[in-house]
C-alpha cells in the first residue's frame, strides 16, 4: 500500500467518530432534468437543464445564451408552468419572446434599471455609468432572491448579459449559495445568463456558449434575409448526474435556432440572442 492511501486511512479512521467519512468524496447528486426545447442540447445535457438548482449560461453578446433560455421558457409555459425573466439590463424583447413560443401569459417580467428606479448616489470619484450598472445588478440580485424566496416559479432567468463581468465577480458566494438552497427547495430551474461564469460552485452546470454561423438567402451579391443562426454549446462544468446512460456523450454539440427575419430591420434582442 502506498504511503498516501496509507496515510488517508489513518487520518479517516482518527477522524470517523468525529467527522464520518470526513475524505471521502460525496456521491453525485441525481437531478430531475427539464427538456430545453434543442434535441441536440437535451442529447449532451443527458435529458436537458436541471430542476432545483443552478446553471450558468455564460457567452458574448450572439453567443446564443438569449435563444436558449427562451427556448427553455418556451417548453415550461406550454406546459402551464409559470416562469419568470429578471432582467438587470431591461434589454428582453417580448415580442422576440412570444415568436420563441413562451407564453407570456405565464412570464413575469421584472424590469431593473427602468426610469422609475430611483437613482443612486455615487461616491466621489466613481463614474455614473459604473453606479448604474451596480443599482441594476443589486436590483436584479434582490429580485431573484424575492422570486425564489416566494416559489411558485418553474424556472427563472437571471439576465446578467449587460453587467460588466468585473461587477459580476464581485456577488458574494453566500448570495450564490442562498440562490442554490433557495431553488432547491422550490424546485426552481435558475438560469444565469452572463458574458462569464459567476456562480461557480453553487451552479450544478455551467454551459458555454458561443456563435458558429449564420446563413442567408438571396442572392449572391444581395444575401439580405438571415434565415438562420449556428450555435456551439459546449458543457464546461456538471455537478449532477442525470438518469445513467450507457451512451457516453461528446464533451460539445452544435445547435441551431431557426429565424427569418431582414437584418436591417433585425431587434436588438435577437442580435445579441
Amino acid at each position: 500500500m502506498g504511503t498516501a492511501a496509507a496515510l488517508r486511512i489513518t487520518l479517516e479512521r482518527s477522524l470517523q467518530h468525529r467527522f464520518p467519512a470526513a475524505l471521502t468524496p460525496s456521491a453525485r447528486t441525481i437531478y430531475e432534468t427539464a427538456s430545453t426545447g434543442i434535441p441536440v442540447l437535451d442529447s449532451l445535457l443527458d435529458g436537458g437543464l436541471p430542476v432545483g438548482a443552478i446553471s450558468e449560461i455564460s457567452g458574448q453578446e450572439s453567443s446564443g445564451r438569449t435563444s436558449l433560455a427562451l427556448s427553455f421558457l418556451a417548453r415550461r409555459t406550454q406546459d402551464a408552468q409559470v416562469c419568470a425573466w429578471v432582467d438587470a439590463g431591461d434589454a428582453l424583447d417580448p415580442e422576440s419572446a412570444a415568436a420563441n413560443g413562451v407564453d407570456l401569459r405565464r412570464l413575469l417580467w421584472v424590469r431593473c434599471g427602468t426610469p422609475a428606479a430611483k437613482p443612486q448616489p455615487s461616491k466621489p470619484g466613481t463614474p455614473m455609468a459604473a453606479t448604474s450598472a451596480l443599482s441594476q445588478l443589486d436590483q436584479a440580485l434582490r429580485s431573484a432572491d424575492l422570486l425564489l424566496q416566494a416559489g411558485g416559479f418553474a424556472a427563472i432567468v437571471l439576465d446578467l448579459g449587460s453587467i460588466d463581468p468585473a461587477s459580476a465577480m464581485r456577488i458574494p458566494l453566500a448570495t450564490w449559495f442562498r440562490f442554490r438552497q433557495a431553488a432547491d427547495h422550490a424546485r426552481t430551474s435558475l438560469l444565469v445568463l452572463g458574458r462569464d461564469s459567476y456562480a461557480q460552485s453553487s451552479a450544478a452546470l455551467v454551459l458555454d456558449c458561443a456563435p458558429l454561423r449564420a446563413r442567408a438567402a438571396g442572392k449572391a451579391a444581395h444575401q439580405t434575409v438571415l434565415t438562420s443562426l449556428e450555435f456551439h454549446a459546449e458543457r464546461g462544468r456538471q455537478r449532477f448526474a442525470p438518469a445513467p446512460t450507457p451512451i457516453r456523450k461528446p464533451p460539445a454539440s452544435t445547435w441551431s435556432a431557426n429565424c427569418t427575419w431582414d437584418i436591417s430591420t433585425a431587434p436588438a434582442t435577437e442580435k445579441r440572442a
